[in-house]
């Protein structure tokens, strides 16, 4: 949910010291339109008979495409085995001795209690993570963002026990594409097609259109919750073979999950996103004097522009934001997509049926002129953390600075206000790094089917990795920060 995540602005504001470091990150960046399979890989899978985790049996119709032939149509048994429990705590009477295994077609069949209790359990209170919540997921697939004519058709794993207690959630869906998910696989998807291959559809395990980290594997809180998570990852790769899919990916997952799932067989990815850290500050000014003397300028000077431009901003959180508020928004929204892309992953109901969930987690920082919204940008408060996630303007305006007041300064107050860790402000942009937000590692995780290919993955990853670590480190040295300051 990233899309307006980037800022539109130069790259004049890089000193010579952070110049080679940028060059260094723009050859990790991927080199393909986001958009170019978009429109003829949306719909190649239809579904017909997913049942409900309560269904004794399950079936989806998949539609697959080969080059130059006729569509194939073929029927998949998605059913999953069950997943004995072993050991001293289900060994008991009361104890469970099996997990049952089953995907569900949406969110829905899962009551909110169930689906949040696994997500809750799996972040702890301090890492709440309003993303892994029903009614986020829920939002998407009711207003028409993540479904099967999306190209994102959810496939949810759910693990329960003899009794029909829910144990383990995982959000999971069938897609057609790799768009709205920031791990950038279009190249592999180019290789795999150019040697004879599938790509797609492929498995993924994500926030759609959220380019969020948290764990992936949601399990409650139980003696046996290790088994749990096992259980979950095997259905996920008993689901891909009976799918005959080409891979599993799980994107932005903790790195705890990272280190689990590579003993089970998945590649490894890092990548990087920025963050702003909390330094325990009492207010902005605080924070501006750790940073070095010409930053600090220059932060300054920006947000004193947005006075001489006549514009006044406003947070706004949960009631006090109305519906005129998102219409405005949606429209900023719309104004970003339409620039950049061409296609919006959202719909403008997306975001009242999601403010209305969520409540008092939203934040929405208004620019105003004239007491009219001309600016907005969406937050989403967590736990510890501050989710800067979409960007947008009235069209045809611009105002100097205004994007980085909206989405980096007003995020920055916020944060110090509700005593918040962190502040993540979403994919990519080295513009952030003057503004205090310092690059940090994302993970990921692939399941490629075919050997081969896996092979010929895995030594890319490593190439890969080495280089992004190689410039998160020069990053770190040319920082805005003062050298006191770690």
């Amino acid at each position: 949910m990233s899309e307006g995540g980037g800022a539109t602005h130069s790259n004049a504001w890089l000193s010579s010291d952070s110049f080679m470091a940028v060059v260094a990150l723009s050859y990790c960046k991927p080199s393909l339109h986001p958009l170019r399979f978009h429109h003829h890989c949306g719909n190649l899978w239809k579904r017909e008979n997913v049942r409900s985790s309560r269904g004794a049996s399950s079936t989806v119709t998949a539609m697959f495409w080969r080059s130059e032939k006729s569509p194939q149509v073929r029927e998949f048994d998605i059913s999953l085995s069950n997943y004995p429990l072993t050991g001293s705590d289900t060994t008991t009477e009361e104890g469970p001795k099996v997990i049952s295994l089953s995907v569900v077609s949406s969110i829905s069949e899962i009551t909110p209690s169930e689906w949040d209790a696994c997500a809750l359990d799996s972040s702890q209170p301090q890492s709440y993570n309003p993303f892994l919540m029903h009614g986020f997921l829920s939002s998407l697939e009711d207003t028409g963002c993540a479904t099967r004519e999306t190209g994102w058709m959810p496939l949810h794993i759910v693990a329960k026990d003899e009794s029909g207690h829910v144990l383990g959630v995982s959000p999971l869906y069938l897609k057609s594409h790799s768009y709205g998910e920031f791990v950038f696989d279009h190249s592999w998807a180019d290789a795999y097609r150019s040697f004879g291959g599938r790509y797609y559809p492929k498995l993924q395990s994500c926030v759609p259109f959220t380019p969020v980290t948290g764990p992936r594997i949601l399990t409650r809180d139980t003696p046996f919750k290790d088994q749990v998570f096992d259980a979950i990852v095997s259905a996920m790769t008993q689901l891909a073979a009976k799918l005959q899919v080409s891979s599993l990916h799980i994107t932005f997952p903790s790195g705890a999950e990272w280190n689990k799932l590579k003993e089970k067989g998945f590649s490894q990815r890092i990548g990087m996103q920025y963050h702003w850290k909390n330094r325990d500050y009492k207010n902005f000014d605080e924070f501006l004097m750790d940073m070095k003397q010409s930053k600090r300028k220059n932060i300054r000077q920006e947000r004193k522009k947005i006075g001489t431009q006549n514009l006044k901003m406003r947070r706004l959180r949960g009631d006090e934001i109305k519906a005129r508020h998102w219409d405005s928004f949606y429209d900023f929204y719309r104004n970003t997509t339409d620039n950049k892309w061409g296609t919006p992953y959202l719909t403008r109901d997306f975001f009242h049926y999601m403010a209305s969930k969520l409540g008092d987690g939203v934040l929405l920082v208004l620019a105003e002129e004239n007491e009219e919204p001309v600016a907005g940008a969406l937050n989403l408060i967590g736990g510890d953390t501050l989710f800067g996630r979409l960007w947008g303007c009235r069209p045809d305006s611009y105002y100097p600075s205004l994007h980085f007041e909206a989405c980096y300064y007003q995020a920055i107050e916020a944060a110090i206000e509700l005593n918040l860790k962190t502040v993540e402000a979403g994919a990519q942009g080295e513009h952030k790094i003057q503004r205090g937000y310092l690059p940090v590692k994302t993970y990921s995780c692939h399941y490629i089917i075919d050997e081969g290919f896996r092979q010929a993955i895995d030594e890319f990853l490593v190439r890969e990795s080495n280089q992004v670590d190689y410039v998160i480190k020069l990053l770190h040295e040319s920082g805005p920060f003062k050298d006191t300051i770690e």
